[in-house]
């Protein structure tokens, strides 16, 4: 179990970041299913932890992304943007690094650019490129990871993929 955690760690924390926005709330996500995977599925054969991970790590995704649109609309709401202790709110945009040399710059604004247009997907058709793609599960691990047929898998992709090609059209 330890060396599937650290085999997947990097690459779970890389979608998750890319999902929420925030390293530190991804982090957080990514070691609450690790931590759910090992208490609940330890027990599991190996070759099942692989989808069952995933699946974990979406929903709390999912969870975390939802109670940051509540509390974003509540603490707007009633407060104006501040806590309680009448602080400003952190705003969830990625920090800037600023320039760099100039390879870093272009990878930079490649990254973000691809991140913004897989952000700009709805959930299922992000999941099913995320899985796919980066993760590189087969159809029938990602329709296991996102509680789904392998044919519903297939159409978010397909769908997913066309959106980002015409997105990304001027990176090519």
């Amino acid at each position: 179990m330890d060396a599937f955690l650290a085999q997947i760690e990097r690459r779970a924390w890389r979608m998750a970041k890319l999902a929420l926005g925030d390293p530190e709330e991804a982090h957080d996500a990514v070691q609450d299913a690790m931590l759910r995977l090992v208490r609940s599925y330890r027990n599991k054969p190996a070759d099942e932890w692989t989808p069952l991970f995933w699946g974990i790590l979406r929903r709390r995704i999912t969870d975390l992304q939802r109670r940051r649109k509540v509390r974003s609309i509540m603490v707007n709401w009633f407060s104006g943007g501040r806590d309680d202790q009448g602080e400003d709110m952190p705003v969830w945009e990625p920090p800037d690094h600023g320039p760099g040399p100039q390879r870093q710059l272009a990878d930079q604004q490649a990254w973000e650019a691809v991140s913004e247009a897989v952000q700009q997907l709805p959930q299922r058709q992000r999941e099913a490129f995320m899985l796919r793609t980066l993760e590189q599960l087969s159809v029938a691990e990602t329709a296991a990871a996102m509680g789904c047929s392998e044919g519903s898998v297939k159409t978010h992709l397909s769908r997913a993929l066309h959106s980002l090609r015409d997105q990304l059209e001027d990176w090519q």
